[in-house]
């Protein structure tokens, strides 16, 4: 038996046990007949122990900055929504929707791809469930079919721009693309994706809902400002939560990553409503506030990640990537729909980042086969549109997805992943088709 860290058992092949842990953790996860966060830590643990990578390549698997962004933002949300403005906005959006619920469904689906096109999609998710919920208590709706189409609005928003997703701030930092970039290449087929899905929720979700006629009339009848509960804290939070959108949005000019930004945002709202209390009054509130974390969302991402590293590390990303370029035989057409296609599929069984990091590198290659860096912009819509819509797909195929699902649980509503696969791939799958011929019609024929 080897060393951990120094060879895998018994001179076993890397490639086969990681790939097999992979399988067996995700069907796990995919049973569930255990918790998730569970399923992944053990994973995690049998890559380093059986020797698939060392605990520095485990550690280095970690992204820190998502875990940083999901643990601020978080934390921020559990402050402000004790000043009553979730209430606040679920008794507007239900009085703008005149609580109807199919109208209410639309509308939640359009507001969150429209603050994920700016926000990324873990952030926007985190302060509109919160909402979601509030909202279908009050008019008696099941909140899942809400939570469900907030979930995919959130990767289909998060695709039209450079900061929306992480696959796009990858692809954009590695390649020199700019904001606008993003908007005037991925934004026209993102409205149209948009404007499919929100067909899609109304067929399966929307036209069967009933709202109960006492509900709604009780609904319209509250004043928003009436649940605003403490207005100091929601002046502050408001004011803290604008300084960290300003930080989102100039990040790549003041150099700071996102989850620094949520976490400097978290300390000083905390700083800001512990202060001056007490001591011991100041530990008590803090209590409370940790306590509003998703941590078993936390630790299952990082379970997730160190898996991920292990097959990372053992190649068989490098090998699924060097695959698909040999079958497309160096004609630009086929490269571009084979990794739109490759990256949406993969996508919704894996996280998308270290995909799109390890492609980033194989695309940059071929340029001198189709004739220079431009000439491969097609493949880098392509991996954007796979990339992102793909998490789509399954319920840990994004950050997002996730975030969502963990929220939902807390409240007593469950998340199965056979679920969500059923309504989820099908429409993903759509905006996959859609991806297609909007490439090809734009930059391929």
């Amino acid at each position: 038996m080897n060393e951990v860290g120094g060879g895998v058992w018994f001179g076993w092949d890397p490639l086969w046990v990681s790939t097999a842990i992979l399988i067996v953790t995700y069907g796990a996860i995919i049973s569930e007949r255990v918790n998730r966060a569970i399923v992944a830590l053990l994973g995690a643990g049998l890559m380093i122990l059986i020797g698939v990578i060392n605990q520095e390549q485990a550690v280095e698997g970690e992204d820190f900055n998502t875990l940083a962004l999901l643990i601020g933002m978080m934390i921020l949300v559990a402050i402000a929504k004790r000043s009553g403005m979730f209430q606040y906005l679920a008794v507007w959006s239900a009085r703008v929707s005149r609580g109807q619920p199919w109208a209410l469904l639309a509308l939640l689906s359009v507001v969150t791809a429209v603050v994920s096109a700016f926000l990324d999609n873990v952030t926007t998710v985190l302060l509109i469930a919160p909402v979601t919920l509030v909202i279908t208590e009050q008019l008696k709706v099941p909140p899942y079919p809400f939570l469900f189409t907030e979930i995919l609005a959130s990767n289909i928003g998060g695709t039209a721009t450079l900061i929306g997703d992480p696959p796009n701030i990858l692809i954009g930092s590695a390649v020199g693309l700019s904001f606008n970039d993003f908007v005037f290449n991925l934004t026209p087929v993102i409205l149209i994706v948009l404007l499919l899905q929100l067909a899609m929720n109304h067929v399966v979700w929307g036209r069967q809902m009933k709202g109960d006629p006492e509900a709604r009339a009780r609904v319209m009848g509250f004043n928003a400002h009436e649940t605003i509960t403490d207005w100091p804290l929601l002046y502050k939070s408001l004011l803290v939560i604008g300084l960290v959108v300003l930080g989102f949005v100039t990040a790549r000019f003041i150099g700071l990553e996102a989850g620094t930004i949520a976490l400097a945002g978290a300390a000083l709202l905390l700083l800001l409503d512990c202060w001056p209390r007490e001591r011991e009054a100041q530990t008590h509130r803090l209590n409370e506030m940790f306590a509003e974390v998703e941590w078993v969302t936390i630790f299952f991402f990082i379970g997730l990640f160190v898996v991920v590293a292990g097959v990372e590390h053992a190649g068989l990303l490098n090998w699924f990537a060097d695959e698909v370029l040999k079958l497309t035989r160096g004609d630009l057409a086929i490269t571009a729909i084979a990794i739109l296609w490759a990256s949406a599929f993969l996508s919704a069984i894996i996280d998308n980042i270290p995909f799109v990091a390890t492609m980033i590198p194989v695309i940059k290659s071929m340029a001198p086969t189709f004739g220079g860096p431009d000439a491969l912009l097609p493949l880098w819509w392509s991996l954007s549109l796979g990339a992102c819509l793909g998490g789509n797909g399954t319920l840990i195929g994004a950050s997002a997805n996730l975030t969502v699902a963990g929220i939902a649980e807390r409240a007593g509503i469950p998340f199965r992943f056979l679920t969500f696969l059923k309504y989820a791939f099908p429409m993903m799958l759509m905006s996959i088709i859609v991806s297609t011929i909007y490439v090809y019609l734009v930059y391929l024929s």
